[in-house]
């Protein structure tokens, strides 16, 4: 669609592994230095591992246009065979006459007798296995068992192992140790640093037939952040862009058009500079979770060991964030005391949010907007700490992420700490203390600072984060079913909301009209209505409710 807008023969961008789009890095230099000598030293195993798209096949397409003439090859595409099956495939690929014969060791006697043929004709023959982390252990018990098919001077295979990070940790097995001893050369495949990412889009343009300068250093730099240098998504990103751009009439892509691109190729759930921070806190939070639900028959949803940060981010936004969420005990520490009148600087006159970002005087690392935000909340932040959102959990803090827009962060009406993306794709974060009609106030280093509403939609996408104070129940997202304190704090805590006088002796059952209920309050307040009393809603009857000696960004009275 844009390719003739832009003046290209072709999409420059395609995830096709095509070698003539393959961009040589140092990194990618070396691999294909390895497998190129694998292939010319017959025998034992050659290992290649990478992340998801950082051009593991590429590589392997482009070391077919090496290969000597005297090579041949089997290319095993899908390893999750049996026995049978792989050992027919390999045959299949050298082109080789099954036998009638099926059975392990009848397709094995032809395979050696081709292997002692081929030999003798001077040719050498390599198995190349993708996706090689799939591979079953009796699989590569037979992949060993094929390397000592040999003549009394050299072996008479060489097999190529391509796969995930998984692989290393597969071949690093005790059980494992006979193959792993066989490998011979080992490389692993790293994502692409700032200034080769540069240098990947540019060539790969440069193939397709454009020239140099459509997208700016700041566009490079944003595809890079966003990327985190794996290829794939490098394509993916810049082909959106491309469309982007041609939608906008525009030959010149920029940091803006890179963004928005971004958001349309990932989910909701992205990582942030404060991604390790949050870490810590899914994981406490959900154990706590656990046990209280043991207790209050609340069904939390819980993360599978395996699960990636990216779920966890996901998590977060659902699963409160809380120290313990045991019934409370005589000792348990309480919340920490938040004094609503504590001295803040006044606020400078309004400044433009470039110079604030650019100002290297003010301080915008996330330790820097960690300690401001604990500080609003009367808490303490230690820096050289544990992860922030544990050191909250240790203080009766929730802690939580999220995406949304300016009202949303105005709905929760909490200090938060925002992700302030600058003209040249650098991030920052600066924490929000004040909210008004036509300005933002951040707090940073003991200062204050002013910007406008409209020049702060210029550098942020709606990541932020908050800290709360759970209610009853001590945070712990209530479902239908659920009983409870935290039941009974729902209960009270709509009735107050609604003008109703308190409930004599409300029920601790989480029932139908208890969720029809949350289901009204959610509807009106614009909440996902799910008729589950989650972090968000929680926060937003906590904000409502205008609890004493809770930091907020705008004051009701």
């Amino acid at each position: 669609m844009y390719t003739q807008f832009f003046g290209l023969r072709e999409k420059p961008f395609s995830i096709t592994p095509d070698p003539r789009y393959l961009y040589l890095s140092q990194r990618h230099a070396d691999a294909l230095a390895h497998l190129i000598f694998g292939v010319s030293h017959s025998g034992g195993f050659i290992q290649l591992t990478g992340e998801v798209g950082t051009g593991k096949t590429t590589l392997v397409r482009t070391l077919f246009e090496q290969l000597p003439d005297e090579a041949d090859v089997a290319l095993i595409l899908n390893p999750e065979l049996s026995v049978t099956e792989f050992l027919t495939a390999i045959l299949q690929e050298l082109k080789v006459r099954l036998p009638e014969d099926r059975s392990n060791k009848g397709l094995i006697d032809v395979l050696n007798f081709y292997l002692l043929a081929a030999h003798g004709r001077g040719r050498r023959t390599i198995v190349i296995v993708d996706e090689a982390q799939n591979l079953a252990p009796n699989i590569l018990e037979q992949v060993r068992l094929l390397t000592n098919l040999e003549t009394p001077k050299q072996k008479l295979l060489q097999i190529i192992l391509i796969g995930q990070p998984e692989l290393r940790e597969l071949l690093a097995r005790d059980d494992m140790r006979q193959l792993a001893q066989r490998i011979t050369g080992r490389y692993h495949l790293e994502p692409l640093d700032l200034e080769d990412t540069g240098k990947y889009i540019e060539h790969r343009l440069k193939v397709a037939g454009a020239g140099g300068g459509m997208f700016t250093p700041a566009a490079i730099k944003e595809i890079y952040r966003q990327s985190k240098g794996i290829p794939r998504i490098i394509n993916v990103i810049a082909d959106r862009a491309l469309l982007a751009a041609y939608t906008q009439d525009t030959r010149s892509i920029d940091r803006r058009i890179v963004r928005l691109a971004a958001a349309e190729v990932y989910s909701p759930s992205r990582k942030v500079a404060w991604k390790g921070h949050l870490a810590a806190t899914i994981t406490v939070g959900v154990i706590a979770a656990i046990g209280y639900s043991t207790i209050q028959n609340t069904v939390p949803t819980v993360p599978t060991p395996d699960s990636t940060i990216e779920q966890a981010t996901a998590i977060a936004r659902s699963t409160v964030q809380v120290v313990d969420e045991s019934p409370v005990q005589a000792d348990t520490p309480t919340a920490p005391s938040v004094d609503a009148s504590f001295d803040t600087p006044t606020a400078a006159e309004p400044r433009s949010l470039a110079s604030l970002l650019a100002d290297p005087s003010v301080p915008k690392d996330t330790n820097t907007a960690f300690a401001a935000l604990f500080e609003l909340w009367g808490a303490t932040f230690d820096a050289s700490g544990s992860m922030a959102c544990a050191q909250a959990l240790q203080q009766q803090l929730g802690c939580w992420f999220q995406e949304g827009t300016l009202r949303h962060v105005r709905r929760l009406n909490r200090p938060a700490i925002l992700s302030l993306i600058d003209a040249n794709g650098d991030e920052f974060q600066l924490t929000l203390s004040r909210l008004d009609a036509n300005h933002a106030t951040f707090l940073a280093g003991g200062m204050e600072y002013s910007v406008s509403i409209s020049d702060l939609s210029e550098y942020w996408y709606g990541d932020h984060l908050v800290l709360w104070q759970p209610g009853g129940g001590n945070g712990t997202t209530l479902r239908p079913g659920a009983r409870g304190d935290g039941v009974v704090w729902l209960r009270e805590s709509l009735a107050k909301i609604s003008g109703e006088p308190p409930p004599t002796n409300p029920s601790d059952l989480y029932n139908a009209d208890l969720e029809a209920r949350v289901r009204e309050f959610q509807r009106t307040r614009r909440l996902d209505v799910d008729g589950i009393a989650g972090t968000q809603t929680q926060i937003v009857i906590n904000t409502e409710l205008d609890l004493p000696g809770v930091p907020a960004l705008t004051k009701t009275n």
